[in-house]
C-alpha cells in the first residue's frame, strides 16, 4: 500500500502549480509552458472552452425571449448584480450567495467562476504606467517608494502587447508611454467634435486620445498562430468571442501552453489551504476541494514554484 500511495504522490506533482486561470493565472502557465516545465493551474470554476461554450455569442436580439432581459421570476439570488444582469450574459454571473461580501457602502459588482476568469469580462482597457505613478509616491510624500521605474519594464510591456494585441494610437505623451499598437478604432463624430474643442480652448495641456485596448485589428503572425482573428465590432465581447479578436486566456494564452503538451488543466477545484513543509521551510504544494465530489486532494510542485493569481 505505500508504494501505492507514492505513485499516487507522484501522479500529482508537476514542476508548478498556478492557482487561478484569468488573465494573470493564464499568461503564467504560458510562460511556464514555454520554458519546459509541467505545469497544472488550479481553477476553483467550471471548464470553459474558447468557441464551444460561449452559448450567447452572436445571437440576435429577437433570438431572445425577453431582448435579453432577465424576467423577474429568474432573478432571485442576483440581487447585487443590478444593471449587470443580462440575458446575454447570464451564463458567466454567480448569484449572491457564490461571492459573500460585506458591503460596507452600496457597490454593485460582478464576478465568475470559471476557466478564463475574469478575462472574458474585462473592459480590456491597456494602458502603461509611466515615472509619472511609479514616482507618485516618493514625489506626493506617501507610501513606499517603488523600487522599479518604467525603463525596467518597458520591454516587457512591449512583450506581452505584441502577443495580446493591442489596438490604439502612438501619442507620444510622456504621461502615457506609447504602446506596441495596431490601428485604432475611429473616433466617433463627436469624440472628434470634443477633441478639437479641447484643442481650440487648452491647446497642448489637455488630450483627447484613444485608450488602447486588446483587441486585434490588423492580425500578426503570432495572432494567427494563436487561431485568432480581427475584431469584427459586433459589441458583444461580454457573450465570449468566438474570433478570439479580444484578449482572453481562453482564446490566447491557454491553448497556447496547451499546445506544448506540458499543461494540465484542473477546473472545479476550489482552493483549500497550502502546504507548507517545516523542513525545508518553504510551500511544496495545495489543497484543493473538488466541488461535485467534495474530496480534498493534494497537489505538489518540484520546485516549490507556486503562483496565485491575485
Amino acid at each position: 500500500m505505500a508504494n501505492l500511495n507514492i505513485k499516487s504522490k507522484e501522479n500529482r506533482t508537476y514542476d508548478a502549480i498556478v492557482i487561478g486561470s484569468g488573465a494573470s493565472g493564464g499568461w503564467a502557465a504560458k510562460e511556464l509552458c514555454d520554458a519546459g516545465l509541467k505545469t497544472i493551474v488550479l481553477e476553483r470554476g467550471r471548464d470553459v472552452k474558447h468557441i464551444v461554450d460561449y452559448p450567447t455569442a452572436s445571437k440576435a436580439p429577437w433570438d431572445f425571449e425577453y431582448r435579453g432581459t432577465v424576467p423577474i421570476k429568474d432573478r432571485g439570488g442576483y440581487e447585487g448584480n443590478g444593471r449587470f444582469l443580462r440575458a446575454e450574459s447570464l451564463h458567466w454571473t454567480l448569484k449572491e450567495d457564490e461571492q459573500p461580501v460585506v458591503y460596507e457602502k452600496p457597490f454593485r459588482w460582478f464576478r465568475s467562476y470559471h476557466v478564463g476568469g475574469k478575462s472574458l469580462l474585462w473592459a480590456r482597457q491597456t494602458q502603461r504606467w509611466s515615472d509619472y505613478d511609479f514616482e507618485g509616491p516618493i514625489r506626493d510624500g506617501f507610501a513606499v517608494d517603488w523600487p522599479i521605474r518604467y525603463k525596467d519594464i518597458e520591454s516587457w510591456y512591449s512583450y506581452v502587447e505584441k502577443f495580446a494585441g493591442i489596438a490604439g494610437q502612438k501619442n507620444g505623451l510622456p504621461e502615457l508611454p506609447d504602446s506596441e499598437v495596431m490601428p485604432g478604432f475611429e473616433l466617433s463624430c463627436l469624440e472628434t467634435y470634443f477633441k478639437e474643442s479641447l484643442k481650440k480652448n487648452y491647446g497642448s495641456d489637455r488630450h483627447l486620445i484613444q485608450a488602447r485596448c486588446a483587441h486585434i485589428t490588423d492580425p500578426q503572425p503570432i495572432h494567427e498562430q494563436q487561431g485568432r482573428f480581427k475584431c469584427q465590432g459586433q459589441r458583444q465581447c461580454n457573450r465570449g468571442c468566438v474570433f478570439g479578436a479580444y484578449f482572453s486566456s481562453n482564446s490566447s494564452t491557454i491553448p497556447w501552453a496547451m499546445k506544448t503538451g506540458n499543461l494540465t488543466m484542473r477546473p472545479d477545484a476550489v482552493v483549500h489551504s497550502l502546504i507548507y513543509d517545516d523542513k525545508k521551510e518553504k510551500v511544496t504544494g495545495v489543497r484543493i476541494i473538488d466541488s461535485h465530489s467534495k474530496e480534498m486532494i493534494e497537489f505538489y510542485a518540484k520546485l516549490s514554484l507556486l503562483m496565485l493569481q491575485l
